[in-house]
């Protein structure tokens, strides 16, 4: 199948915001996120998301129909929790651009979706000539969990080759309720970065 991918801002991305809903509900229900994530939580979510300066969505279609999205914007604006390890160790937040998330439906995966994804937001994060690196983080699960799928492979060769690095000692911390839970609970999240 032949899908499309492009990046939308301003009222493209506006109007893809319910979707990103839905796809982060669904595909972050799955391992390693176990998100159970509520419409409520998410419209907020989208919401702030939105209203950065400098925000995308990199948005996958299948016709008209979004199946998989990737957002990012600047380190400013995002959660403190994302920002504080990066000023500890001394770099300027205002330099920095976030991935977000990238969620695809599964049965488009394995189709450059998830590279395009990366390519769009570096080109967009560098459009805007006052970033001078790319962060993101993902959530560290261990081994032994017992809902980890045991043909489950890490994704960090794929962000490796993207021309990320794990940033040792770099670990945020963001809360939701894993599958079947109604509380919160912190997850420990790891940084990757790249020189842009």
């Amino acid at each position: 199948m032949a899908l499309r991918v492009e990046p939308l801002t301003a009222g493209a991305l506006g109007r893809a915001l319910p979707d990103l809903a839905r796809l982060r509900i669904t595909v972050f229900r799955d391992w390693p996120y176990l998100y159970e994530g509520t419409l409520a939580y998410e419209q907020g979510y989208v919401t702030t998301f939105a209203a950065s300066e400098g925000a995308v969505i990199v948005a996958a279609f299948d016709g008209e129909r979004i199946v998989g999205a990737a957002t990012a914007s600047p380190m400013i604006g995002r959660a403190d929790a994302f920002a504080e390890p990066f000023k500890a160790r001394g770099y300027d937040v205002a330099r920095i651009f976030y991935f977000g998330e990238s969620v695809l439906l599964p049965d488009y995966r394995g189709q450059g979706v998830g590279v395009a994804f990366f390519e769009h937001r570096e080109a967009h994060a560098r459009s805007l000539g006052r970033f001078t690196h790319a962060t993101f983080c993902g959530v560290v699960r261990s081994d032994d969990h017992p809902r980890r799928p045991a043909d489950h492979v890490p994704l960090d060769a794929f962000w490796m080759k993207r021309g990320f690095r794990k940033m040792d000692g770099m670990v945020g911390s963001f809360e939701w309720p894993d599958i079947g839970e109604t509380a919160t609970s912190a997850k420990p999240m790891q940084f990757w970065m790249k020189a842009l």
